[in-house]
């Protein structure tokens, strides 16, 4: 079956952008939002679900606890819905909370510490105890907080060069950051407005009283590849294997115990799963956030990117804000100090233009002078949050 980028933009437009009633429909319909911007997520979904407001969202996740964030795919933050925490956390989390564990356990073996460790076990088990004794005493805390109540979580890694990147570093984000990966601990509302990145932790069995479900890894990965190819199939393997995290064997094995049908797109070899019904008759036009789930969805972008890769992405390949015009970008956004949207087209989009400038003015009235800066600035948002 042939399936050409103009199928697949008409797709994406429908599958993507319909216009849902409440948060939980935007994660479900995305599967999940990149996080590691607290703006990020509250832009995705008011950019799908036009009716709600900032409070709506919010309620969503720290009232209701519909929706929860989580580190799991690629090492980076996401939210994802609460129902979905369990899969998630066996398929992806587990594996980088591996990694982490073993990362932390090489720097303190190898690197110079203070105070001195001679027990490197020992210590890691004396921290994690103190770590979770401080965050079950308080009820919820930031990582300031608990560094202050649990004294081994302010050991520092010592710099052994003059390299100016190679600074003395506190274990704590580490280490609370791995216990969360590892399902001990469960990241709560930030401290001040909507757009702080000021974490706080609560203990996991305040959201899950008997702690997050055991599941199989293998099983939960070829669910969790099943989720992904519902929402973003047509795709490649490639694509697959990059949104996950997953190394080769783990990706072929996730997808090899699907029904899944074989396609040719015009990037190569691609493949969906059999009951797909290709969709058309989206929205035309939407303003999307920076890390936006959508535009990170794949390895290979040119299909809905072009040639505008330059200006809306940093040196990491990180997206930052982005306009859409029937399933392609066709320009870039960005937030001033003041809180206003402001524009820029790369192309012609004829009547759209009216569509996009109706679309910044309702985020500028959402946002109520709010200013929002991502954390991975990219050429455009740079010159365009300077204009004014």
């Amino acid at each position: 079956m042939k399936i050409t980028d103009a199928q697949r933009r008409a797709h994406l437009a429908a599958r993507h952008f319909a216009d849902s009633p409440t948060a939980e429909d935007v994660v479900s319909s995305l599967l999940a939002l990149h996080a590691t911007d607290p703006a990020t997520v509250y832009l995705s979904v008011l950019a799908r679900a036009r009716s709600l407001s900032i409070e709506d969202v919010r309620t969503a996740m720290y009232d209701r606890r519909n929706l929860v964030r989580l580190m799991a795919m690629r090492r980076s933050l996401f939210v994802v819905a609460h129902d979905d925490v369990p899969i998630i956390h066996a398929a992806a989390s587990v594996g980088v909370a591996r990694t982490m564990r073993a990362r932390l356990i090489k720097e303190v073996s190898t690197l110079p510490t203070e105070p001195v460790i001679e027990d490197v076990p020992g210590w890691l088990d004396a921290v994690e105890k103190q770590a979770e004794d401080a965050l079950r005493a308080a009820g919820s805390a930031t990582g300031a907080e608990l560094s202050a109540a649990a004294p081994l979580l302010r050991t520092a890694l010592l710099p052994t060069t003059d390299k100016a990147y190679d600074v003395k570093r506190y274990v704590t984000s580490q280490v609370l950051s791995m216990m969360a990966a590892e399902g001990r601990m469960v990241r709560v509302e930030p401290r001040g407005a909507w757009t702080s990145r000021r974490h706080s932790w609560a203990p996991i069995d305040q959201w899950w009283p008997e702690g997050i479900p055991h599941l199989d890894e293998a099983e939960s990965r070829r669910e969790l590849a099943r989720r992904w190819l519902d929402v973003f199939a047509p795709a490649t393997l490639d694509d697959v294997q990059w949104w996950t995290g997953w190394n080769k064997t783990q990706t072929r094995a996730a997808v090899a115990g699907l029904d899944t049908v074989e396609v040719e797109l015009d990037a190569g070899d691609g493949i969906m799963l059999a009951d797909t019904v290709m969709q058309k008759g989206g929205t035309g036009v939407m303003l999307l956030p920076a890390l936006d789930p959508t535009p990170m969805g794949w390895k290979h972008r040119n299909w809905y990117l072009g040639e505008h890769k330059a200006p809306l992405f940093d040196s990491y390949g990180n997206i930052g804000p982005t306009i859409w015009s029937d399933g392609r970008i066709v320009g870039g956004w960005a937030v001033t100090p003041a809180g206003e949207v402001v524009t820029e087209l790369f192309e012609e989009v004829g009547s759209g233009v009216e569509a996009i400038a109706a679309e910044a003015g309702r985020i500028t009235d959402l946002l109520d002078e709010s200013a929002v800066v991502p954390s991975f600035p990219t050429p455009l948002e740079k010159r365009l949050r300077g204009k004014k």
